[in-house]
């Protein structure tokens, strides 16, 4: 019987199959494994570990329909909150490792590509559909939720732009766990993932840099 996989040999391989899936979708499909390696931030060798060869990891980039699985995998769970909860984090995760190939990704991929995504993505919401309803129904989930909101959620999850791909992971599942406690019809708050040290933003400074007597829009000056 298998051992299940450590939480960073699964981050491994989940980034390594993004960054192929990438590559496929902006035509670069002569991308070496070498390649591959340096845009995932591992060695050759842990691709070697998860994958036999080239071949068998485009096969399995091109096997995923991810978000539909994601929402398909949810729906299997159980417990209707934790289900919920894991395909929120998994999506907004999803999302992040995306981006690990950089501006290649902003590449327009080809049309059966595009086909293809569309699809997965109008089969993803109709699971998401039945998850929110199965999640309203056992009580864990707001009333006044809609999918929509999930949909709000993931768009916020766009504006996580820091590099490297490791930090856009961890900040996406801390932003996921703050939108899944919102979500929750009887609030636990449970320990946040570890805080991310972000870039401040242009023309903001972070609170922790603040003047403890300073606040918005007050001038620490004289006049």
């Amino acid at each position: 019987m298998g051992h299940p996989q450590r939480s960073d040999a699964r981050d491994n391989r989940n980034r390594i199959l993004a960054v192929t899936r990438v590559a496929v979708a902006t035509g670069d499909t002569a991308v070496t494994v070498r390649e591959i390696a340096r845009r995932a931030e591992v060695g050759t060798a842990t691709v070697y570990r998860h994958f036999s060869g080239r071949d068998a990891l485009f096969a399995a980039a091109g096997r995923m329909p991810v978000c539909s699985r994601i929402v398909a995998d949810g729906l299997a769970t159980d417990d209707a909150w934790e289900g919920f909860a894991l395909v929120v984090e998994r999506l907004m995760e999803a999302r992040a490792l995306d981006r690990s190939a950089g501006p290649a990704a902003s590449t327009p991929p080809p049309a059966v590509v595009v086909d293809h995504a569309a699809g997965d993505r109008e089969r993803a919401f109709r699971l998401l559909l039945r998850l929110v309803g199965r999640a309203k129904e056992a009580g864990d989930l707001r009333a006044d939720l809609v999918v929509s909101d999930v949909v709000l959620a993931l768009m916020a999850n766009e504006g996580v732009r820091v590099a490297p791909p490791t930090t856009r992971v961890a900040a996406s599942r801390r932003l996921a766990a703050l939108m899944i406690q919102s979500f929750r019809a009887r609030p636990d708050p449970e320990p946040l993932p570890p805080a991310v040290r972000l870039p401040p933003v242009a023309g903001h400074r972070p609170a922790d840099r603040m003047s403890p007597t300073s606040s918005p829009g007050r001038s620490s000056g004289t006049m």
